[in-house]
This record gives structure tokens, sequence and C-alpha cells, in this order.
């Protein structure tokens, strides 16, 4: 299969090599610069530093030629860019299938991607998202990686992951884009809370209460959303949120850490040099559950160390002192 990835973050890069070993794929970079200094050093030195990359892996600027000839199109770009990149497209001379791979809320339509995806092309052609538990840096190194294709085709669905799946990259499939979309959000910003109560020293106990009612506050937005339950005990809902909010290459996770040292957002954004996606998600995430009359206490914590300048400490005061209440599964 000929293959266009669309995007050289360290997400993009790391899919791309990893897919190189069984179809033809070409990279797209949106900076010439960076484009030009991966295809002669064979390596992502700002994304991705340290990962050799295949020699059969064609890297370039030039979106039409990356296009051209492509089977399928994998959208590896940020959320806040993935409308300008499909409407690109949508200006092609024909549009493949496609398949979307950010996590999070397009910023200030609050849209998740597959809306914005319904939005943009007016073709209906094939699509679907893929999302789970799965950092660059261990994908490009070649170790096992389990990840789910959501979609509303189940027969498209099961050709496409028969087609990608190979002995380092197994994939599921699922009907559920929503739910899908929405653990892949919210565990950005549940990694956020998580790298808090860690920096804060609160110790394991915490943090295994708090991802237990961070997974039931997931469930409880995305149920209303239209998502299923037992969505959010699979790869995209627990199986992401355990991977990011305890794993060490978690950008969001170092984000929450830096926070609970006492460093401001912007110095913390300025020093990772990655997007962070839980850092807009929880600005959404919060619009939405008032909208939706969906109580989530721990996105309004976050958003409050984020956005309004209150102190990780008395945030976590705060949720010790709420309500007592019996636990149920929707929290």
């Amino acid at each position: 299969m000929n293959v266009a990835v669309l995007g050289a973050g360290a997400w993009g890069t790391a899919l791309a090599a990893v897919l190189t070993e069984h179809h033809a794929v070409r990279l797209w970079a949106r900076d010439p610069r960076q484009a030009a200094d991966m295809a002669a050093r064979r390596e992502n030195r700002t994304y991705l530093p340290g990962q050799v990359l295949p020699q059969a892996l064609a890297v370039s600027a030039d979106l039409a030629g990356v296009c051209a000839g492509a089977d399928l199109y994998i959208l590896a770009t940020p959320s806040a860019a993935l409308r300008s990149v499909l409407q690109q497209l949508a200006q092609g001379p024909g549009l493949k299938p496609l398949v979307w791979v950010c996590k999070g809320f397009e910023p200030a339509s609050g849209l998740l991607p597959h809306e914005v995806v319904v939005q943009t092309l007016n073709a209906a052609v094939p699509r679907a998202v893929l999302s789970g538990p799965s950092f660059a840096q261990e994908v490009a190194a070649g170790l096992p990686t389990a990840l789910t294709l959501a979609g509303d085709d189940a027969a498209y669905l099961a050709h496409l992951a028969s087609v990608l799946h190979s002995e380092r990259l197994r994939l599921y499939t699922s009907t559920d884009v929503i739910g899908v979309e929405v653990g892949g959000a919210l565990k950005n910003v549940m990694a956020i809370a998580a790298g808090i109560s860690d920096g804060l020293g609160l110790g394991h106990n915490a943090r295994a209460a708090l991802l237990t009612r961070a997974l039931a506050e997931m469930a409880r937005l995305g149920r209303a959303m239209g998502g299923r339950q037992e969505t959010f005990m699979g790869l995209t809902g627990m199986g992401d949120l355990i991977l990011t909010a305890t794993g060490d290459l978690s950008r969001n996770r170092q984000v929450g850490l830096a926070l609970a040292q006492g460093r401001s957002l912007a110095e913390v954004l300025e020093g990772l040099g990655h997007v962070a996606e839980g850092v807009h998600s929880v600005r959404e995430a919060r619009a939405l559950g008032q909208r939706l009359k969906v109580e989530l206490p721990i996105t309004a914590a976050v958003y409050e160390i984020l956005y309004e300048g209150a102190s990780p400490a008395e945030e976590v005061q705060q949720l010790m002192r709420r309500e007592l209440k019996a636990e149920e599964p929707e929290g």
C-alpha cells in the first residue's frame, strides 16, 4: 500500500517509520528546512532525536507530491492544525481513505476530530481514527504497541486493520468514534493532574485514587456526548490513561510535574518544545462539561491551576473536601 503520512512530529514520524517495513511510505513535513534535514540526516532531530529513519522512507515538504498516488492518508497533525490540512486535501484532485491520529478538541470550536473531518470534507471517503497507548519513541524503536481503529464502517475497519497490522503494531477495531476520541482527549488532562500529584509527593495511594476517579470522569463526559461506557475500559480509555499518567515520556505528565514545582505555565511550555494537548483540551473539556451539565472536578481543578493561577496544593485539598458519596461507575 502507498501511504502518505501528513505531519512530521514525533508520532507522525514514528508511524511512518514503522509502516515503512511493509508499505511504501512518504512523510510530509510542513517546514522545508526540517524536511531537508530529515532526508539528509535520516533523523528527526527536533521531535524524535536518536531514532534512525529507514532509508526507504521518503520525506518532503511538497504536500501534493507526498499525496500523489497514495492509497491512504494518515493525518498526524496536532488537533489545531487538522482543519487546515483537510482543507488543502479537499482542494486536491481526489480524496483517498484517511486516518487521523490527533488527540484533543479543536481549539475554540471544541469539536472532536471526527466532527472537524465531517465539517471540512464533502466527499464520502472511508475514514477512521487511530488512537491508544503509544509513546512515539517506543513505536519508532520497534517495541510492541496495541492501538484501536475506530470508524463507522466495520467492514472497512477490519480490512484496514489487517493491512496495517504487523509484528510490532497490533490493531483492534471499534465503531465508537466518540468514545475513542473523548478518551484520547481527556487522558491528557488527567495526565497533567497525575503529574501534579506526583510532583507534590502525594504518593502512590493518591495516584491510584486519582486515576480511578479520572477514568470515571472521562467515561461520564464520553457517555454524555454519545460514547459507550465499555470503550473507556479499553485501550483508548484505561490503557491510554495509565500510560500517559504514569510514563516519564509523557509530555502532559511533565507539565504537571513542573507545575507542582512552582513553575509558571509559560515557563513549562517554553521548555517543553512539543505540543502538550492536555493544556488546550482542558479548556474545551471544561466548557463541554458546563454545557452538558456533567460534573468534571479533576478537569476543573487542572483548569484552575493552568489558567486561573490556583495553587496545586490547594486544588488537591479542594478535591479531598468534596461532598462524600457512594462510589458509582457514573462517578
